[in-house]
């Protein structure tokens, strides 16, 4: 589970626990099952009760969507077996609870690498194809359910099924947010590598045409590639950013010291955030301040720089509980795609938070590549936007509406996995596959067994 639930006692006597996302913005109670087996994961289900069940890995979720106000959640991380592993093939065969994290100490050792993995390691494999998360290599691997060759999926009606891609309950549930059952076990494809270090390059841009020109460019250069952009800077400087891209780096481009031991995986722990910060810690000057420090430190341009894979792709990883440094009322992650061709749309978003004052010093700009085939996957080809920014700051429900409208007229949209608060009229103009999606939720689920917060917010 995470450190973001508590329990209380319910009502009727039952106990309960009270679970957030990873945001920390919505609170809501609900009966926690930990299933241990598959067994107890179908009897699980069976007993749900009425308000239904969701599963739930390690809630780094950041919205609604492994919550389930007054029914059931099962937290699956209990079920955390690695079964197999083809090291000559490239494929692992693991549990659903299993996170991305063990996966890389059991994986790297052996030569091999997760083939897709986001801004945390601690997302479990169910969780990962249940989001269809990406990561900063989507232009060049796409997202994960790309690399997935078959999961088991436990659904509404008791059985476990074997699901392959290019099958419909496949695209489903890549990306559909748990609800078309439980996945139990996954086959996942590979990314070989060399050491267990990357070859990072850093440039500065001095403004968002200047990165958006450098990343179109050049990205087909990298596998990895990502952009911390400045989101306080205004003027001539609206949009300057930190470019860093890189690639696994080869056994040849290190040193002779780690050279005896390339694939060994070490990480980085810092003291955990405090379970209570002062209020109003992270505001504009603050922010502010962080931001232009941040991007002065930056080199102006280096290449070839090593750098642990924690290090380059989970550097909040080594700060455990860092989302309470956005104090009790938490914070939105807001994050939205517009395709290419929109670049003017990206612009007009970006220029409306700079001049909004955003206190965000986590906003990330990358590029998409080819869609997934996931009928409610996020990514498009475009450029994709992610911006933290506390929860109470005045006003930001209604402006967040407003940056809503503008994406949805560009043709773009917004993570699920990251939202709790999209309103449900603008989801079917972000998704144009959400009929097909419910038709075949309500074939294989016409009682609601699975349900959230989230699909009870947006009607899924």
């Amino acid at each position: 589970m995470s450190a973001d639930t508590d329990s209380v006692p319910d009502v009727l006597g039952l106990d309960h626990t009270t679970v957030t996302g990873w945001g920390r913005t919505a609170p809501t109670a609900a009966r926690l099952i930990r299933p241990q087996t598959y067994e107890e994961a179908a009897a699980a289900v069976r007993d749900c009760g009425a308000r239904g069940g969701i599963a739930r890995g390690l809630g780094r979720a950041y919205g609604d969507a492994a919550q389930n106000a007054g029914g059931s959640v099962l937290d699956m991380t209990g079920l955390d077996r690695v079964h197999a592993i083809d090291a000559d093939g490239g494929t692992v065969l693991c549990d659903a609870g299993v996170s991305l994290h063990r996966l890389m100490e059991v994986l790297l050792p052996l030569g091999w690498f997760v083939p897709v993995t986001p801004g945390t390691r601690y997302v479990t494999v169910g969780g990962a194809i249940g989001a269809d998360i990406h990561g900063k290599n989507h232009h060049v691997s796409g997202s994960f359910s790309r690399h997935v060759l078959a999961f088991e999926l436990l659904t509404a009606d008791g059985e476990i099924r074997t699901v392959i891609p290019g099958t419909p309950l496949f695209d489903a549930t890549a990306g559909g947010m748990g609800l078309t059952g439980v996945i139990l076990t996954a086959t996942i494809r590979l990314q070989p590598v060399e050491t267990s270090l990357m070859s990072v390059d850093t440039e500065r841009a001095t403004d968002l045409d200047d990165l958006m020109a450098r990343l179109a460019a050049t990205d087909h250069r990298y596998r990895y590639s990502v952009a911390w952009i400045d989101l306080l800077a205004r003027g001539a400087a609206t949009g300057r950013a930190v470019l860093t891209r890189g690639d696994h780096a080869p056994l040849d481009a290190l040193p002779a010291r780690p050279r005896r031991d390339p694939l060994s995986f070490r990480t980085s722990r810092f003291p955990s955030a405090p379970s209570v910060l002062p209020e109003g810690l992270l505001t504009r000057t603050t922010v502010g301040l962080f931001n232009e420090l941040w991007y002065r430190k930056a080199p102006r341009a280096r290449s070839g720089q090593l750098q642990r894979i924690s290090a380059f792709f989970h550097p909040l990883d080594g700060v455990p509980h860092w989302n309470r440094v956005y104090g009790r009322g938490g914070f939105v992650q807001y994050q939205f795609v517009v395709g290419y061709g929109q670049e003017d749309a990206l612009r007009r978003i970006v220029r409306r938070i700079s001049e909004r004052r955003c206190p965000s010093f986590l906003a990330v700009l990358k590029r998409f590549g080819e869609s997934d085939p996931g009928w409610l996957s996020f990514p498009v080809p475009g450029w994709t936007l992610a911006l933290d920014i506390p929860a109470g700051l005045p006003g930001l429900g209604a402006f967040l509406d407003e940056l809503d409208e503008e994406v949805a007229t560009a043709g773009g949209r917004v993570y699920l996995a990251k939202d709790a608060r999209l309103r449900p009229e603008l989801l079917a103009a972000m998704y144009p596959r959400l009929d097909e999606f419910r038709t075949l939720r309500a074939e294989l689920d016409p009682h609601g067994v699975f349900t959230s917060d989230l699909s009870r917010r947006l009607g899924l």
